[in-house]
């Protein structure tokens, strides 16, 4: 088999989009990790640094994601210059998040870590937009959704060695150790990932149709790439239903696992080995299976690249709320799965229709907005809100009060269902063929 970094006189050979695919995962899988590990490890930071859980839901949610989601814009601005070596700028960006997630583990109180945290979301603000265009320039579109879905187990992947990692090492040798820990490999790919792929850019023979198309064009500014996508109601409707989708993982990602210490008596270990089965496994199933349903029925009816997520997130709804309603915890986490599932189907087509709704050379701009939208409304928000919520409901409901608020947050789901819907019926009219 031939070798996709071999160089052929001053001409460099295109990187197999297999090779650039896995990569990309585990580069994502190390990004998730970094950044959900705090989730089962909020407790004992909370013992520890005396916190609340109004300054959990800060750690977890606007100290990370205000910084990530405002500097994926820029950072994305950039990856799409046509000169923007986008695999160096992903290392750089890996080595950066990576190291802020091992000085986390030797923060002293909640502003150090904050300050970490902040750090950590500094760096992750250079990944999803452009490792997204990267994909989008190595794979012909029908095959898109499924390639952005293969990228988005990193989520459920990197989410559930997090839960794994992350409660054993803790109950071994506490949360600090757990933070250096995960922090360390990133370093340490962010080195050889550079000898691993090649932008489709810097390949002078690349045959690929897109790339060298996309490479003679200068991009669009920020001002005009949002005015051009955000004039399709389709990325409009996607851009909303995808943003309320984090807001609701990303807060339930870490009020579920307290849900589980405190309503049903589970260790850290035993809450994230249970939520690696529940959230981890399905959700690595679910994403896959996202982008090959889009794949597979898109061909016939581009509306139906969204159909899977819009009836999947309805049919989630009651049994989350039975899922948090039960009062034996296996039955809980039983129920949790199929959720679990339906919920994270939704990564590939959307990512996937976001890439096919704008030009080539707005594609990391495109979706540096949803990354935004996800982040600065679902990361930043959503553990935070839920956590204010939980504060609040504290004197009526004493230790129940995020089974409480994760009640309505199962009937939440509804309203992104709504909007990819609503997308889907765009998709025909709107949807470019390259």
């Amino acid at each position: 088999m031939n070798n996709p970094a071999i160089t052929s006189g001053n001409r460099l050979a295109v990187t197999n989009p297999k090779v650039m695919l896995f990569a990309l995962l585990l580069v994502y899988i190390l990004n998730f990790l970094d950044r959900q590990i705090v989730n089962i490890l909020a407790e004992p930071i909370k013992r520890d640094l005396g916190l609340s859980d109004t300054q959990l839901g800060l750690l977890a949610g606007p100290a990370f994601a205000v910084f990530y989601a405002v500097l994926g814009i820029p950072i994305a601005r950039y990856a799409d210059r046509a000169g923007t070596n986008r695999v160096w700028l992903i290392s750089l960006c890996l080595a950066v998040w990576s190291a802020m997630t091992a000085i986390c583990g030797i923060a002293q109180n909640f502003l150090q870590l904050a300050l970490a945290r902040v750090g950590v979301g500094v760096g992750e603000a250079g990944c999803t937009p452009a490792a997204h265009s990267l994909i989008a320039d190595s794979v012909p579109p029908e095959k898109r959704s499924s390639a952005i879905a293969f990228f988005g187990l990193g989520i459920p992947i990197g989410g559930l060695l997090g839960l794994i990692i992350g409660g054993v090492v803790n109950d071994q040798y506490g949360w600090r150790a757990a933070l250096m820990l995960v922090g360390a490999p990133g370093i340490l790919l962010a080195f050889i990932l550079p000898f691993l792929i090649r932008d489709p850019r810097r390949c002078a023979d690349s045959t690929h149709f897109e790339s060298t198309t996309a490479s003679k064009k200068p991009a669009l500014s920020i001002t005009d790439a949002a005015r051009e996508v955000f004039a399709s109601k389709a990325y409009l409707y996607v851009f909303i239903a995808a943003s309320f989708t984090a807001f609701l993982s990303y807060g339930k990602g870490l009020w579920t696992i307290s849900f589980f210490i405190r309503s049903h008596g589970l260790s850290t270990t035993e809450a994230g080995l249970a939520m690696a089965v529940a959230l981890g496994i399905s959700g690595i199933f679910g994403t896959w299976l996202g982008g090959k349903v889009a794949d597979v029925f898109g061909k016939r009816d581009k509306r139906h690249i969204l159909t899977l997520p819009a009836i999947g997130m309805a049919v989630a709804a009651p049994i989350l709320f039975a899922g948090y309603w039960v009062e034996d915890w296996r039955v809980a986490v039983a129920l949790l799965i199929v959720p679990t599932l339906l919920n994270a189907a939704y990564y590939g087509p959307a990512y996937g229709c976001v890439q096919g709704l704008v030009r080539p050379e707005a594609r990391a701009i495109a979706a540096s907005l949803v990354v935004f939208g996800q982040n600065l409304i679902g990361l930043g928000m959503g553990p935070l809100l839920f956590g204010v919520l939980s504060d609040s409901l504290q004197p009526i409901a004493g230790e129940e009060s995020v089974r409480w608020v994760l009640y309505g947050a199962a009937w939440l789901g509804l309203i992104p269902a709504f909007f990819f819907w609503r997308a889907s019926l765009r998709l025909t009219a709107e949807l470019k063929s390259g």
